[in-house]
């Protein structure tokens, strides 16, 4: 038994990292669906269908709990999964198991408020005192569901979020893209959601695990002193949390390490290398 971790491709590393250093003496198994990557630009049934093959093959290769390292997969796919597939795979296999998202986790990093938290409603006429600007940068697909706007809304009325979609980005550091150019287009969109804003905000998500490979490009562009919030550490801090209280899940305690994908088996980029440290190399799912 293990943990899974998904992504449509190498962006989960970020996650996982995290993950085996708060976990590190239990299983993982890293599913990169690079054969379908990326999925910002997917529609939604699609979207929903390569994510649940996905889970069905960690499920299958022994994990208890399915991570989705993914913001596309997480705001489009996650409820759907939980609520109409997981308990006939519950009954199939005949053990527990579940599929977590990282966007909940995310927005109780950026909210300091937990997701059962909703705020009073404002009475009409009232204002509020002061507002803060949290930016998200994302793909296109996260940008549409609106799920950051909306859910922060519902626990702070004095955060404004506004999303820049970044279309193509996490393609091109799938694709191990020199990090000067990558530097250019990070550039952009930081200067696009300025102008949309007005100004810079005060906070932003990298709401797509990809862009946690750059970080350092964001972080770079933004004004210095800009808070970052970083999804692989909120995920962990959730998951420490969500294991504490489900004590039932199989886990493994042998410190496995297994990376599969769907795509062309081999060593990862460069970029990639940088990341993790040293060279990695993925298996034939």
């Amino acid at each position: 038994m293990a943990i899974g971790v998904f992504d449509s491709g190498v962006g989960g590393l970020t996650v996982h990292r995290e993950l085996t250093r708060r976990f590190p003496e239990r299983d993982f198994i890293y599913l990169a669906d690079q054969a379908s990557a990326p999925y910002g630009g997917r529609g939604g049934e699609e979207i929903v269908e390569l994510t649940r093959a996905g889970c069905e093959r960690l499920f299958q290769a022994g994990a208890s709990v399915v991570v989705l390292a993914c913001n596309t997969a997480s705001a489009i796919a996650l409820r759907r999964l939980q609520q109409t597939w997981i308990p006939s795979v519950r009954e199939r296999l005949g053990r527990p198991v579940n599929v977590l998202g990282i966007i909940v986790p995310t927005i109780e990093a950026a909210t300091g408020l937990p997701w059962t938290y909703e705020a009073e409603a404002v009475p009409e006429g009232d204002k509020v005192a002061a507002i803060d600007i949290t930016g998200v940068f994302c793909t296109a697909a996260t940008a549409m569901s609106r799920v950051y706007e909306i859910e922060i809304d519902k626990r702070r009325h004095d955060l404004a979020v506004f999303a820049e979609p970044c279309p193509g980005l996490a393609g091109l550091i799938e694709l191990g893209t020199p990090a000067e150019e990558l530097r250019v287009v990070v550039a952009d969109h930081v200067d696009a959601l300025r102008r949309k804003i007005g100004r810079h905000p005060d906070k932003a998500v990298l709401g797509c695990t990809h862009y946690e490979i750059v970080a350092e490009l964001f972080a770079a562009a933004l004004p210095a002193g800009t808070e970052l919030i970083h999804q692989p550490t909120a995920v962990a801090d959730a998951l420490e949390r969500y294991f504490a209280a489900h004590p039932e899940y199989a886990l493994g305690d042998a410190g496995r390490r297994d990376f599969i994908t769907t795509g062309q088996p081999g060593p990862q980029s460069a970029l990639v290398a940088q990341f993790w440290g040293e060279p990695l190399t993925f298996e034939q799912a």
